[in-house]
């Protein structure tokens, strides 16, 4: 598989965008002619520049408005082209793309525009160039592959082929089937990019709303089988405008846009049973093994910890962490990381194959992470996920391994209850937002659910929960508004008694998030709760949520550095995560 990206789906100058697609193992690159234009260097300096880097340069872009005019002006296009021929001949290009047009001269005379586009690929084949013709979404006659397929037949030169966009087709709802009707040698060329189902007029939806595969709504895998069932041997492109991603360090952008390739060739692989393209299986998550807080002065979180009934299982035999545990639930608090405030720092996942897990990991260009490690204690590897926080795999039950080396706590048999790990809740800032996303589904293997917006004091916050299909893990993602700071991260523990838990806690000194009494007024509007329950929620600063027949109750604890803690209960099936009350929850914190 051959990978390749349009250098508009990158910031910083040309030469930045190249030395970042190398770094990140792109094989080629769309060269935009806007960026070529602004670019102090020749187009031979530029040819020699992705020469060094290994880079091939697979299309120039874009040419508009050809087809369908009046003679005049077909005129002066062969001019325009003739001259831009020639920087591509001293660029090294031998690929252009031509869009179709979307002015408002263009005439709907399908003889006219593939006469035109005839004669384009006669001019070009003096330079030895080919032309790849593409149907926008919003052309003004032309908006559909097939339509666009049938001029470059009519035209019938062997330097003319069509090349297909996943968006342009999968955004007006086209059927990509009749894709394996095209002559596979014809289709010069393939660009891709996800998106989220929006109501919006499609030219500014692919203006600003783009997405690297894996991030979005398209049905990328279905779309990509029958442009490889077609014949199509070519390079996999992205092509993704974003006002986000032409913000963002353009290194690290272009890491996550080649991650969504393969992300996106292996999810195609499994669907259709082909060998070619496939990475390590996914290792479906059996449950959290652990989440680490590091930072300094966490005797708060010990203190923390054992007044919520917490055991204190010991310190580590070689390294500066102890552990805190809760049935299943792990807690460990590492000051081995000095000068920062607490922070959520790893998260231990127990899975079949940690091995697999590694490989696929790093495939999928997720860096490994040093432990250090001696002799006699259990070798967990992990690796980074884009924000720094660490992911480690087990494939051997933590009471089993690895728990065995902290000393001088009390063993399992003393640590009693029912609790798991309910779900980790991640935030992070609108530009990191994505890149978390596409992590989450292609590395940990978590599909999305429907996002939602939670109301706050500063602004609407974008929730995206990320779980395993049996819910073994729960990762929502809450993205920040752009000019407030970011909120803190928690972990949530699910016991099966909430209220007893909190009176216990409460009872041994332990503070719980305040929650405004205005809040309880509008819950017994909510909901036909008795008096002595709602007193009860009331008193010990409990929030309440449910919906048909299950419940949710839980309860907050304050937040150290930038890390709290939440304990839940669900009762009748509830799947949710209290979103009613997280309004409350982001007010009383701020």
């Amino acid at each position: 598989m051959r990978t390749s990206i349009a250098t508009v789906c990158l910031s910083g100058s040309l030469t930045e965008k190249l030395r970042a697609c190398a770094e990140a193992g792109f094989d080629g690159v769309e060269i935009m002619d806007a960026d070529l234009t602004v670019a102090y260097e020749s187009p031979e300096e530029i040819r020699e520049l992705c020469r060094r880097l290994g880079l091939t340069i697979d299309m120039f872009q874009p040419f508009r408005d050809v087809e369908g005019v009046e003679e005049s002006l077909f005129s002066d296009t062969l001019r325009r082209a003739e001259v831009k021929f020639e920087v591509m001949r001293r660029l090294g290009a031998d690929l252009v793309l031509v869009c179709s047009n979307v002015a408002s001269a263009t005439i709907p005379d399908d003889e006219v525009a593939a006469d035109q586009l005839g004669r384009l690929a006669d001019l070009a084949a003096d330079y030895g160039i080919r032309v790849a013709y593409e149907a926008l979404a919003w052309g003004r006659f032309v908006d559909d592959y097939r339509h666009a397929w049938r001029l470059v037949e009519m035209a019938d030169r062997p330097n003319l082929g069509t090349c297909l966009d996943s968006f342009h087709i999968l955004s007006r709802g086209h059927d990509p089937s009749a894709v394996e009707e095209i002559d596979g040698d014809r289709i010069f060329f393939l660009q891709l990019a996800d998106a989220p189902q929006l109501d919006m007029d499609v030219l500014s939806w692919s203006r600003h709303h783009r997405l690297f595969p894996g991030e979005g709504d398209f049905d990328l895998t279905g779309f990509l089988a029958h442009v490889w069932r077609a014949g199509y041997r070519g390079p996999l492109s992205l092509e993704v405008f974003n006002d986000v991603f032409r913000q963002t360090d353009v290194d690290r952008t272009a890491s996550h846009a080649r991650r969504s390739l393969s992300w996106l060739a292996d999810r195609t692989a499994v669907a259709n049973d082909w060998r070619d393209g496939r990475l390590a299986a996914v290792q479906s998550p059996r449950e959290i093994d652990f989440v680490e807080v590091a930072g300094d002065e966490l005797a708060t979180f010990d203190s923390m910890l054992e007044k919520l009934g917490f055991a204190f299982r010991g310190r580590h035999r070689s390294k500066q962490v102890r552990l805190w545990s809760f049935g299943d639930s792990r807690i460990i608090l590492n000051e081995e990381v000095r000068a920062q405030e607490p922070r959520l720092s790893a998260i231990g996942i127990l899975v079949d194959d940690a091995e697999a897990a590694v490989r696929r990991s790093a495939a999928l260009g997720a860096p490994s992470v040093f432990r250090r490690t001696y002799s006699g204690e259990q070798d967990l590897q992990a690796v980074s996920s884009p924000d720094g926080t660490e992911v480690y795999w087990n494939d051997i039950r933590a009471e089993d391994g690895w728990v065995g080396e902290f000393e001088g706590g009390v063993d399992s048999v003393s640590v009693g209850g029912r609790s798991v790990i309910d779900h980790i809740n991640l935030s992070y800032p609108w530009q990191e937002f994505s890149e978390a996303v596409l992590f989450c589904n292609s590395v940990l293997g978590l599909s999305m659910d429907d996002p939602a917006d939670v109301p706050g004091p500063t602004g609407l916050v974008r929730s995206q929960v990320m779980r395993a299909e049996d819910s073994a893990i729960r990762l929502p993602l809450n993205m920040a508004p752009p000019t407030a700071p970011l909120p803190a991260r928690h972990i949530a523990v699910a016991c099966d008694d909430v209220v007893g838990l909190a009176r216990t806690a409460r009872d041994r000194g332990l503070d719980f998030l305040r929650v405004p009494d205005n809040y309880y007024d509008d819950l017994a509007a909510r909901f036909a709760l008795d008096e002595d329950r709602l007193a009860e929620l009331r008193e010990l600063d409990l929030l309440y949520d449910r919906v048909e027949g299950g419940e949710f109750i839980h309860f907050y604890t304050p937040t150290v550095g930038g890390v709290f803690l939440e304990v839940v209960e669900r009762r009748g099936g509830y799947e949710g995560y209290g979103a009613p009350n997280a309004p409350v929850r982001l007010a009383a914190q701020r």
